[in-house]
């Protein structure tokens, strides 16, 4: 039961559509009319500012961290704690105040593998910040991280359940990223330089 309960606590603090309110209270629009429609950080801060955006990526993170690290203080195992993350993800994919739309899920899953291994989330993270340097694609910069993320799991000697739920996670969030992957393999992808240089 109480495995339970930190599950549906888990979706619904994933479901919260931080990217939405806080644009809202910042601009006054709806972030899903405005850029490519995504209701993560990188379209917040296009449409509201760094700081916004900045803002958004520190809850997304959060409301993945928070139910997984309730989790483990209620005592659950790698197994419950794993799907505890997955539904975090899940709810932010699949908001059910977004009618089960939502965003691509980098930040959440970052937040959830913070709760479960803080190392290998952090070479991961750094992995991010380093392909988001050298060719300026935030979606190139987080299909490699998350793509990263099970080995980094695996080699810092992580259970192997939770290297399975990152490499769900990655598959998951490959689904979302499909037409930024088409828009990378095209060369239309719109990144940092080539908003800077408009």
């Amino acid at each position: 039961m109480i495995a339970l309960l930190v599950i549906c606590i888990a979706f619904l603090a994933g479901s919260f559509p931080s990217g939405v309110v806080l644009a809202r209270i910042a601009t006054g629009r709806d972030v899903r009319q405005i850029g490519s429609g995504n209701i993560g950080a990188a379209n917040v801060a296009r449409a509201a500012g760094f700081k916004v955006g900045a803002g958004v990526a520190v809850l997304d993170i959060l409301k993945g961290a928070l139910p997984v690290l309730l989790g483990r203080w209620t005592g659950l195992g790698h197994t419950a704690l794993a799907i505890v993350a997955l539904a975090a993800v899940l709810g932010h994919d699949f908001s059910i105040f977004l009618r089960f739309r939502g965003g691509k899920g980098v930040a959440t899953t970052f937040g959830v593998a913070l709760a479960l291994a803080p190392l290998a989330t952090l070479l991961a993270m750094a992995t991010w910040l380093l392909v988001l340097g050298i060719w300026g694609y935030s979606s190139l910069a987080s299909l490699i991280a998350l793509a990263l993320l099970p080995i980094f799991l695996g080699v810092t000697g992580q259970a192997p359940v939770i290297v399975v739920l990152a490499s769900i996670l990655f598959v998951l969030s490959a689904a979302k990223h499909r037409d930024n992957i088409t828009r990378l393999t095209r060369g239309t992808e719109p990144g940092l330089r080539r908003r800077r240089a408009g």
